[in-house]
């Protein structure tokens, strides 16, 4: 039997140049034991796109705005102080008094509580109900498909603003009834989203390897058709977020918001709004940008997770 040497300045097949066996490569093409995980990879992604590192930075820091900065600073939001009516900024309010004396700097803080509160809970709800009814029309097909998806059309054919005031008419608004109100006229985009992956997701191998092991359709509902919409739910849940908080917005401009003295800010760009002609520009600026940025905030970081959960970049 003949043996073949390397020669001169060769490795031998399956060592290294110092002679070890190389370490076996993992499913991303890189070493065990180095190879990233998806969650490291998905991070790295998040982090390269700086915008989306603004718009956390923005929305964390209106969190801490709203919900921390009462806590330094508190202010009197019950009481009506007619002595300090629309006062200028200046020592002891920053930014000025409204109509009623309340400090316009802690109106901000607590308007600013409602309109998050309000705008992340309804975001859940509406992501949690439209991907659960999206997945079962869109898995099972059929008669269940076509039940379903009528009814979001039927509803998709009101118009939400229309649909919103006709609610908030009926009832009293509060933060739990705008959140529930909100939730519920909210899913119906992402359960149209989401239904649409889940056609397609059920023709592929492993749903329908699923089935022929003897599985049951719920479970693959529940472990492969949602799991592999995470990157569609987690979008469009940012653009939730955003949509519901300009939808408090428009209520309470519209009057319809929290009730004092309580307020959202919205409510408080209604109310600066009656004073557009006498210079008072403190009661307008300061809700309108804290809407904007907020929006504009969230919509970048939706951009960055995006990114950050496609399949495609996080193995490239």
């Amino acid at each position: 039997m003949t043996t073949i040497r390397p020669g001169a300045g060769e490795t031998a097949p399956g060592l290294t140049d110092s002679g070890e066996q190389p370490a076996p490569l993992g499913a991303t093409g890189l070493p065990v034991g180095k190879a990233k995980s998806m969650f490291r990879l998905g991070f790295e992604v998040f982090v390269q796109n700086r915008l989306a590192i603004v718009g956390l930075f923005l929305l964390l820091a209106a969190v801490l705005f709203c919900f921390l900065g009462p806590l330094i600073r508190p202010s009197n939001q019950i009481t009506v102080n007619l002595d300090q009516v629309t006062l200028p900024p200046g020592p002891g309010h920053p930014l000025g008094t409204d109509e009623t004396g309340y400090d316009q700097l802690g109106r901000l803080m607590t308007g600013g509580q409602v309109s998050l509160i309000v705008g992340f809970s309804a975001a859940v709800i509406a992501t949690i109900v439209g991907t659960v009814w999206g997945a079962i029309a869109g898995f099972f097909g059929g008669w269940v498909d076509a039940v379903m998806m009528r009814i979001v059309d039927a509803i998709l054919s009101i118009p939400i603003l229309f649909l919103l005031l006709f609610l908030v008419t009926i009832v009293k608004p509060s933060v739990p009834v705008m959140v529930f109100v909100l939730g519920l006229t909210a899913w119906l985009v992402p359960a149209r989203l989401v239904r649409g992956e889940s056609l397609t997701l059920r023709v592929r191998e492993y749903v329908q390897a699923v089935r022929v092991m003897g599985g049951t359709s719920w479970h693959a509902v529940l472990r492969h058709i949602m799991p592999n919409v995470v990157g569609t739910v987690i979008v469009n849940a940012t653009f939730q977020v955003a949509d519901a908080i300009l939808l408090v917005a428009y209520l309470g401009y519209l009057g319809l918001g929290i009730a004092p003295p309580s307020t959202d800010w919205g409510g408080m760009l209604s109310n600066g709004t009656a004073f557009v002609f006498t210079n008072y520009w403190w009661l307008i600026y300061p809700p309108g940008l804290a809407i904007i940025i907020v929006v504009v905030a969230v919509n970048l970081v939706g951009d960055g997770l995006r990114d950050s959960v496609e399949v495609r970049l996080q193995r490239r």
